[in-house]
């Protein structure tokens, strides 16, 4: 009987590269108004080389853009970038459609929710508390609670763990198969995969069930506990 959903959270809650992507552009935007001396296809390209160096959520991206650029940091360039960059991020930052009910049918029919995600605890934090989405989980691990990222056992193991449960009365629901479902099966539990989310464009992701709207799960969640 499944008694728990774990999710992961960007790209299966929050549509998050559609968030970074509109925030870098308008940090780019307004460090080349502030006197950053390139355009805003060059510099998007050379700030995307570092975050897919250095990983999605890196923080310094800005810092190291400029001091690779220029070898020093200019304060007017940077801080102009910061606030689009954080205002854009939060005017772009959206639940996709239908999460709001099914998370709330979801607690409806008496099914824990949990979160497991390799953001950075403050990054993840922000973004459940923005979308007013931080009460409605039981159990949140980042990577800084387990520090080390999926598909590795360890983060799945203590959300089951603090959720007082086993992998069998857990589903997790995620959109990156190599991480979420390859991670979640290795320790027993089902899996859903969010293709909606994807960005791979994978084919087979070898999850249970494989889902283009998160509304779907309360159907599956229904199957697996005989619910008529």
């Amino acid at each position: 009987m499944i008694k728990a959903i774990i999710f992961d959270l960007d790209n299966t809650l929050v549509d998050f590269m559609t968030m970074k992507d509109r925030a870098i552009d308008a940090a780019v935007h307004a460090m080349v108004d502030s006197g950053l001396n390139m355009t805003q296809a060059q510099a998007k390209e050379k700030i995307n080389a570092i975050y897919k160096r250095e990983g999605i959520e890196y923080q310094q991206v800005f810092d190291e853009f400029l001091k690779e650029e220029y070898g020093c940091i200019d304060n007017k360039i940077i801080s102009a970038g910061i606030v689009a960059y954080r205002t854009a991020r939060e005017a772009a930052l959206k639940p996709y459609p239908k999460v709001f009910p099914t998370l709330i049918e979801l607690i409806k029919m008496g099914i824990k929710l949990a979160i497991v995600s390799d953001a950075p605890s403050n990054e993840a934090w922000l973004r459940l508390s923005y979308l007013n989405f931080h009460h409605l989980f039981d159990v949140i691990i980042t990577y800084d609670e387990s520090r080390e990222r999926k598909p590795s056992p360890a983060p799945f193991n203590l959300a089951l763990s603090k959720l007082n449960l086993s992998a069998k009365e857990c589903l997790m629901i995620g959109d990156w198969a190599d991480r979420d479902v390859v991670g979640a099966k290795a320790v027993g539990m089902k899996t859903v995969f969010a293709r909606y989310g994807d960005t791979f464009n994978t084919v087979h992701p070898g999850s249970d069930y494989d889902i283009n709207s998160i509304s779907e799960l309360i159907n599956i969640v229904k199957k697996e506990n005989n619910i008529v």
